[in-house]
């Protein structure tokens, strides 16, 4: 803003009347704010009903790309997976006898849990999170307090920050802490081979399984005459010829708790599957979120607090 005026004014009135200017362009912006907030309330309503529960929901495919170890689908209806047939030829699963792979059938039975994705409830919890504070910045407090709408900005800026990030997820939530979340054996029909992890998460706006076939730990395992406590740690003849083996997966060697018992992870297979309702909400999203900065910027430069 121009800090000169002609004719010239005194110092202390031309201080005045930058202020009163000041004040005329904070009052302009704040009212500015309310087609601003209408926006935002009509994108945030756009990503809670493309993840509201509608039937038919959307049908993902789970298979491998370059073999036949996982093929098959499941059946995603809000934050839910209500339908789900999965085969599986892994090797170090053998499939029932007389049956060409282990097959994986979402229950239909009514005692049956349910299969949750709980980081797209989280999302959801989110969303209607910020639709509350543009609720409240629009109807609620006085919408030409200053102080008032910067604070709902700034909450609302956090929320849907929040929820892109759960939704974009990272490594440690497609890793999950699978030992903890991994679904319940109950959740198909027939139930779940012993020893075998079933884990579903978000990552990049897709459906991430994770399937992991696992031992008990033998270290773990007391002692016998016939299995002596010894290390198996040190190298082996064949390492000291062929050098160290390859890992076969990023878990192999560590031990987890599961369901109360030291296991480690025999075999490791990860499929991806695109979603396409949840890649418009990450966009929708990502544009959400930086409406709200530019606006926290542009109050922030009128108020005069543009020092950070």
């Amino acid at each position: 803003m121009a800090t000169w005026a002609y004719p010239p004014l005194p110092p202390e009135q031309l201080k005045q009347e930058e202020e009163k200017a000041l004040s005329r362009e904070l009052e302009w912006l704040l009212a500015s704010f309310q087609e601003s907030l209408a926006s935002l309330r009509e994108g945030l309503q756009e990503c809670a009903e493309l993840l509201a529960p509608k039937e038919p929901g959307s049908t993902l495919v789970l298979s491998s790309q370059r073999s036949e170890s996982v093929k098959g689908f499941v059946t995603r209806v809000g934050t839910r997976i209500v339908k789900g047939d999965i085969h599986l030829r892994l090797n170090s699963l053998p499939p029932p006898r007389g049956a060409p792979s282990t097959r994986l059938c979402l229950s239909n039975n009514p005692g049956a849990p349910e299969l949750v994705l709980t980081q797209l409830a989280a999302v959801r919890d989110l969303v209607n999170q910020s639709l509350d504070v543009v609720d409240v910045s629009t109807w609620t407090g006085d919408p030409l307090d200053a102080n008032f709408i910067s604070g709902q900005l700034r909450l609302l800026y956090e929320n849907i920050a929040e929820a892109r990030s759960t939704l974009k997820g990272d490594a440690d939530t497609s890793r999950g802490q699978w030992w903890e979340t991994s679904a319940d054996d109950n959740v198909f029909d027939p139930p779940l081979p012993p020893y075998v992890s079933f884990h579903l998460s978000v990552a990049d706006a897709a459906l991430v399984l994770h399937l992991r076939t696992l031992e008990p730990n033998a270290t773990s395992l007391t002692p016998t005459a016939f299995a002596p406590d010894i290390s198996l740690t040190g190298f082996s003849l064949r390492e000291k010829l062929f050098g160290p083996r390859h890992r076969p997966h990023d878990e192999a060697g560590e031990i987890f708790t599961w369901r109360g018992e030291e296991v480690k992870v025999k075999e490791k297979i990860r499929i991806d599957s695109q979603d396409p309702s949840l890649i418009a909400v990450m966009a929708k999203l990502t544009a959400l979120e930086h409406e709200v900065m530019k606006c926290i910027a542009s109050l922030k430069v009128v108020m005069g607090d543009d020092a950070e």
